[in-house]
């Protein structure tokens, strides 16, 4: 065999499930389920956030617009076994998007080649692990893909990371919120922080964060969502999404000590003004950057 195919096709919040097990149920190898709408305005999470409940977490609708993509061997009839997961859900097929022929490679150096070193500002740059360390100074944070969300290269990450970068004071106290990998967190001590604490819902994050944290030699507390909260710290940095960022607000600023900071991100530039307006009881935010429509706001406590 010298290749495989995959075959592309749109579905509803509904259908997304039923679809992948026919597909597989017909003779597919795999089928991989995206957001239609991912990297847009549109993106629709899919996952709980810190704060959000979890019956409201378990019980989110599918993605408005839900892309399968199911892989096939070459000598596999496309279109057939598409027919034949419809007649399985006693339906009929979906269009098909696309079917695009996949050649036989390197995969694991197809994946590698994907993630490049990530300079931010002039200090910083995130790395996996299998590219050599830099020689020009900067502080590495070297950090792997895995499951839980946070490589550096989503805006929101890279505006929180500038952020820090540019204005966190030695020996400050830190927070990061929805810590995922624990990148934010991991910068933080890099770049001086006295005591740095991670705090996510996911327990496939902790894992990753202290992983990541013993990895690159730097301590970290890292908590459940459910572990006792800790003291109010110099700087607090959540880079969640708009919707958990409202409802997390009251916590938020009581994490944030008297003259301290705020730093949020995973807003989108449209929603800058209802999320500040959630905080404006504690604090005053306003935009510190803005990259592809994503906007990073910050606020100081009185």
């Amino acid at each position: 065999m010298s290749g495989w195919q995959e075959l592309l096709i749109e579905v509803g919040p509904d259908d997304a499930e039923p679809w992948s097990d026919a597909l597989l149920e017909a003779g597919a190898l795999s089928v991989q389920a995206e957001d239609a709408d991912a990297e847009s305005p549109d993106e629709q999470p899919m996952y709980g956030e810190p704060g959000m409940p979890a019956a409201a977490a378990s019980n989110l609708p599918g993605w408005r617009r839900t892309i399968l993509a199911a892989m096939l061997d070459e000598q596999t009839d496309a279109v057939q076994l598409l027919a034949a997961a419809a007649q399985a859900l006693g339906t009929r097929p979906p269009a098909v998007r696309e079917i695009r022929s996949i050649p036989d490679q390197d995969w694991v150096r197809l994946t590698q080649s994907q993630f490049e070193p990530i300079p931010i500002g002039e200090r910083l740059l995130i790395t996996p692990s299998w590219h050599a360390l830099p020689g020009d100074g900067r502080l590495a944070i070297v950090l792997d893909p895995g499951l839980a969300f946070g490589t550096g290269s989503h805006p929101t990450t890279r505006l929180c990371l500038q952020w820090l970068e540019r204005e966190l004071v030695k020996g400050a106290t830190v927070i990061d919120y929805g810590c995922g990998s624990g990148i934010l967190a991991i910068a933080a001590a890099r770049l001086g922080a006295g005591k740095v604490i991670g705090i996510d819902i996911d327990a496939q994050a902790l894992i990753s964060a202290r992983d990541n944290a013993q990895r690159n030699q730097v301590s970290i507390d890292v908590r459940a969502g459910t572990d006792a909260r800790p003291e109010p710290a110099d700087v607090v940095v959540a880079n969640i999404l708009s919707s958990p960022l409202k409802l997390l607000a009251p916590v938020l600023i009581d994490l944030v000590r008297p003259g301290g900071t705020l730093v949020l991100s995973g807003v989108l530039a449209r929603q800058v003004e209802e999320v500040s307006q959630a905080y404006a009881a504690g604090m005053s935010m306003t935009v510190a950057g803005m990259t592809d429509g994503w906007a990073c706001l910050v606020g100081s406590k009185p």
